[in-house]
Order: structure tokens, then sequence, then C-alpha cells
């Protein structure tokens, strides 16, 4: 392989578009306008950063106001979401792509789940990541671009206590398909990503105790929980490829479908 690669590993951390160069994927570059919902969390800030290294204006979505955020979304609400890709489309002129890096964890059996808690679950990863494909496609119509929502191994592989999670992220790879379905006409590409554990804000309960550390890392056949980057990486590179769609790509370390322990 000579300079591509030494024992396997890309030559520097950017490797995700060094393949996509390699392999003559347009790359993603200033003529690409992005949209990413949940863009200062701790995928979506990672996703936001190599984006921006690599050229591409990038419209960051998120709840709260920030100095990261260009415009305070939640996403539980259609008609903000709606707004949001309305923004997006005047500040960048175009939107060829949108990624939605929402998500919450829940860890619970569906008896110990209260109406709130499921409401509040679906609503915030299930409706929002369908209000996103629904406006986003909409502003693709005319020129096509590429949706990546976000899924979890918890809605590809059955997990104790992860019921009403499960559920919402499970929903979200049937909207992948058929969204894929709906508007590959439109040249519109629809994907998931499914990541495991992954050591970002969101999972700091679990990530912060030694003992459910240890718990999660033995659960990945790899051995080891997910970081923002790698995650961040493989969202870039579907969000590029350009005869992809409908697809679930694990990011996981093997969680999903791989029993090495």
């Amino acid at each position: 392989m000579g300079s591509f690669c030494k024992k396997g590993a890309l030559p520097h951390r950017e490797g995700a578009l060094f393949v996509l160069a390699r392999l003559g994927f347009g790359g993603i570059g200033p003529s690409m306008g992005i949209l990413v919902f949940g863009g200062s969390g701790g995928i979506g800030s990672a996703v936001v950063t190599l984006l921006r290294r690599h050229g591409a204006e990038v419209v960051v979505g998120a709840r709260g106001q920030r100095s990261a955020v260009d415009f305070e979304v939640d996403v539980t609400d259609p008609a903000q979401v709606d707004a949001a890709v309305a923004f997006a489309v005047e500040k960048m002129g175009r939107l060829d792509g949108l990624v939605h890096c929402v998500g919450s964890i829940l860890l619970k059996a569906a008896h110990q789940t209260s109406a709130a808690e499921w409401d509040s679950t679906i609503a915030l990863n299930l409706t929002s990541a369908f209000s996103a494909v629904r406006a986003g496609a909409k502003a693709m119509m005319p020129g096509g671009g590429s949706i990546v929502l976000m899924s979890s191994a918890a809605g590809r592989v059955g997990l104790m206590n992860h019921d009403a999670i499960a559920a919402a992220k499970a929903g979200v790879i049937g909207l992948t398909m058929s969204a894929a379905a709906s508007y590959a006409r439109y040249g519109i590409r629809v994907n998931c990503i499914a990541p495991g554990l992954v050591r970002t804000p969101l999972s700091a309960r679990i990530t912060g105790n030694e003992a459910s550390l240890k718990a999660s890392e033995a659960m990945h056949p790899l051995g080891r929980i997910g970081e923002p980057e790698e995650v961040a990486e493989a969202i870039v590179m579907v969000l590029e490829a350009k005869w992809m769609t409908g697809q679930v790509v694990g990011i996981d370390g093997g969680l999903a479908t791989v029993r090495g322990r």
C-alpha cells in the first residue's frame, strides 16, 4: 500500500477525508453547505470541527444560547426545525447536507419508564429526526443532497434496560430506509449511523463511574468505548458517499453484530 497506510493505520487523524480523496469522492469543501442539528454536543461538535477544517460552510442548530450555535432550536418542535432549515438555506444560499446528531440515554425497562419519559424519548430521538428529514428533503429537492441521521446499536440488537431508546432508535432506522426510497428520485441520499457507547457529556454518568465504564467496555468486542471523533469521521464519509443510500452504518466496536468475548 506504500504511503497510503502502514500496518493498517491511517496516516493522520483526518483519516475519513484522506480516504475519500484517495478513492475519488468529491470531498468536503467550500462548495458544500451543511446544517448540523445537535452541533454543540459531543459528537455533533466533532462533526462541525471536521467539516469546517475542510472548508465546508456549516450552520449549527442546537438547544440553548451558546457561542457555537448559529440558530437556537428545540428539535422536538417541528416548526422550529422548519425555521432552522429555512435559516440555513437563507444564510448559505443552499442546503447540500443535513446531519442530525441528536440523542438521549434512558436506561430503564418498560415497566420502570413513565409516560412522560417515553414521550420525551420519542420526541427527541424519532420525531425530531422525522422533522429534520421532512424539512431538509424539501429544501434539497431542487438539487439533491445528503441526510445523515443518528440511530444506535441499541436499535439493532437487544440490550436490557434500553426499551424506550431502543424503540426510538429502531424507528430512526425505519425512517432512514423509507425516506431513502422516497427521495432517491430527487438525488437525495438518506443514511444513518448507529454508534455504541461514546465518550461524550451525554454519557458522562456512565463513563465517569469506573464500574459502569468497565462493564460498558466489556460489552463492546473491541474492548473499549468510542470517541466522538471516530463517529464524526464515519458521519462525514457517509455524508459525502455519492452512491450510498438507505444504509445503517454501525460504529460500535462490534457491539451490535460481533460476539468476540
